[in-house]
């Protein structure tokens, strides 16, 4: 008997309905003649709470720390037992196995956990799937590989698990012992990913905060020239007040140069026109689309996840989701025709884009060499029923087919220009765009461009019949979004203020992976270290207090944006997993003996913040094990779908 083991049971159903024969439904799997195809739920295993590997850890206690296995011990999770017997039985009767987890780290490690753990001792096989419709599922059966190819991707996951486990049981440990010597009755939980993206927003508040606003003023001259007329600013020299971005401190020097504007006459003493050819945006990776629906409709970064789960998984209109890739495989480029019409069938916007697509052109978008694990999203060419999926789903829906159709869109063609007036010894500039070539850009945008200049000379004559002079402030930073704070975990080297570590950070090493991030803003919500006001997203005073309680080290991101540097490295071969965890232990150590009541003191007495939500009120550490507090969040029904990596 051939056994499947899929990662949940969507993907199972989809695994049978590809393979030829009648499906029968079996107790926790499917069978298709000779063939069981099972599943996961998501992790069923996790890993053991300390007190599995000795039971004076359920008491909660500084001297107990670090608590470092000797030997690793996984667990089944919360009502994953009866799956479990199911694959223990089915593994018993198999004569052959084939791992079909989904095509990332993730799920990499959670079947192949699965399988190691029940004792499976024979080959595996692995079976990539990133498309749920039966032709591209039966394409895939016909190139499973050796899992053996598979296993440096692993070992990265098993050293990531490893990892979360080790920082977030010590030090959550030790910054609630602390908490509580200090006089706070609750778990301060830490986490190598939730910790640093807290101190993104807690520092972001504190600017805001401690921000004072600055008065500028800014003068502005309308110029009446040959063929219109052109709005130009003000540009002071360094000899008038100015702060460091140039802005004007003192009106007085505004005022008297207007007073002699009216009527002055100057001219165009420099003329710059550049013609700018822009290609579409690429097609979508999720926390690119995070940003986007979250910016167009106001969406949070697990609705949009949770909504490409369903797209994925339900629909079966989109290819697997949870994608750092913004490029698509060369070989889909001769089916993009057929794929496309599909997905615009039965929706009149998309319909009418499918109408001004190109297909004889190419963008940069398909580029085998751009291709890992995963690709874009795009559409799998099955015509969607739009009565059956919801609001959120179908602007979902259109945003990925938008963004693959875009690629057979022409350039954006732009002409820009910019202008140089001279008058009473004073410059002004103006500055306008002129769109040649819309190309793309009315896929993405209804507003109308600003109007571009009148046709200028230079040298020509310019005359003043407009002037004003305005008072403005400068305006503290935003909050934190979904949106923009989604885009800081992708762009996390524009945070790091160490040079060399900034040098080093690839611009595609964030913080958190594609499949966490969403999770890691919802564990921080649902922990009460940041709450939503409206978009905003702002710190709690318990989140001031743990960042200000931490070491800098522990609340900053260049650590774990390393760490993901390193597990990239273990994935591709390049790097161990055992120097990862020891550099990680000896880091571990000097963040311990750091932990300090005084300290927690004073964050907890000078702490600022929002109020979070009332919540029920947290088991104290340590008078139950860890069941107060653990590292890993409890197999509800989000985490079984698949909140996999710990924040």
């Amino acid at each position: 008997m051939r056994l499947i083991i899929a990662e949940k049971p969507s993907l199972a159903r989809a695994i049978a309905d590809a393979l030829p024969g009648p499906v029968a439904r079996e107790e926790g799997s499917l069978r298709v003649g000779d063939t069981q195809v099972s599943w996961c739920l998501g992790h069923l295993l996790e890993q053991a709470t300390p007190d599995a590997y000795d039971p004076r850890y359920k008491q909660w206690r500084l001297d107990h720390l670090p608590i470092v296995p000797e030997r690793w011990m996984l667990t089944p999770r919360h009502n994953a037992r009866g799956q479990i017997k199911v694959l223990r039985s089915l593994l018993k009767q198999a004569d052959s196995v084939i791992h079909a987890g989904d095509p990332d780290r993730e799920g990499q490690l959670l079947v192949q956990e699965v399988i190691d753990y029940l004792g499976w001792r024979g080959p595996i096989a692995r079976l990539l799937i990133s498309d749920l419709n039966r032709p591209a599922v039966q394409r895939a059966l016909e190139r499973v590989e050796d899992n053996q190819a598979y296993q440096t991707l692993y070992h990265a996951a098993e050293a990531r698990s490893r990892a979360d486990w080790l920082y977030g049981i010590n030090l959550s440990r030790a910054w609630t012992l602390t908490g509580r010597q200090a006089g706070h009755d609750g778990v301060f939980s830490v986490g190598r990913v939730q910790t640093p993206v807290l101190g993104l927003v807690a520092r972001r508040d504190r600017e805001i905060a401690d921000f004072v606003p600055r008065p500028f003023h800014v003068l502005w001259a309308d110029f009446q020239v040959e063929h219109g007329k052109v709005r130009a600013w003000w540009q002071p020299d360094d000899s008038q007040p100015l702060d460091d971005q140039g802005r004007l401190l003192k009106r007085e020097p505004a005022d008297e140069l207007a007073s002699r504007l009216p009527g002055a006459i100057g001219n165009v003493t420099a003329l710059d026109a550049q013609k700018k050819r822009q290609a579409a945006p690429l097609p979508y990776s999720l926390s690119a689309l995070q940003v986007d629906a979250a910016r167009r409709y106001k969406l949070s970064a697990k609705t949009v996840l949770d909504t490409c789960q369903a797209l994925y998984e339900r629909h079966r209109l989109i290819t697997y989701p949870r994608s750092d890739c913004r490029y698509l495989p060369q070989g889909h480029l001769a089916e993009a025709r057929r794929t496309l019409e599909g997905a615009c069938h039965g929706d009149d916007q998309l319909a009418g884009w499918l109408g001004g697509a190109d297909f004889s052109l190419r963008s940069k978008a398909w580029n085998d060499k751009q291709v890992g694990a995963h690709h874009a999203l795009a559409p799998t060419g099955a015509r969607p029923d739009f009565s059956r999926l919801s609001a959120t789903e179908a602007n979902v829906f259109r945003l990925v087919v938008r963004n693959v159709l875009a690629q057979f869109y022409p350039h954006l063609e732009a002409r820009e220009v910019k202008a140089d007036f001279a008058v009473l010894d004073e410059r002004f500039r103006a500055q306008g765009r002129e769109i040649l070539v819309p190309g793309w850009k009315p896929l993405f945008t209804t507003r109308d461009e600003a109007p571009p200049l009148p046709p200028l000379r230079q040298g020509e004559a310019a005359r003043v019949v407009g002037h004003a002079v305005e008072n403005k402030q400068t305006r503290a930073p935003e909050p934190f979004t979904d949106a923009s704070l989604i885009k800081a975990m992708m762009n996390i080297a524009r945070y790091v203020e160490d040079d060399a570590v900034k040098r080093t950070l690839r611009d595609t090493d964030g913080l958190g992976t594609e499949a966490t991030r969403a999770g890691t803003i919802e564990t921080l919500l649902d922990r009460g270290f940041i709450v939503r006001q409206s978009s905003a997203l702002r710190a709690t005073r318990t989140g001031q207090a743990l960042i200000a309680a931490l070491p800098e080290a522990a609340t900053r991101p260049e650590r774990t944006a390393l760490w993901e540097q390193r597990l990239r490295a273990i994935a591709e071969g390049t790097d161990q997993a055992a120097p990862f965890l020891d550099a990680l232990l000896g880091d571990l150590r000097t963040l311990l003996a750091s932990a300090d009541a005084g300290r927690m003191r004073q964050a907890l007495s000078s702490a600022k913040g929002f109020e979070a939500p009332t919540r029920p009120k947290a088991r104290k550490a340590g008078r139950s094990g860890t069941k107060g507090f653990s590292t890993k969040r409890r197999a509800t029904k989000r985490t079984r779908s698949k909140h996999k990596e710990e924040a």
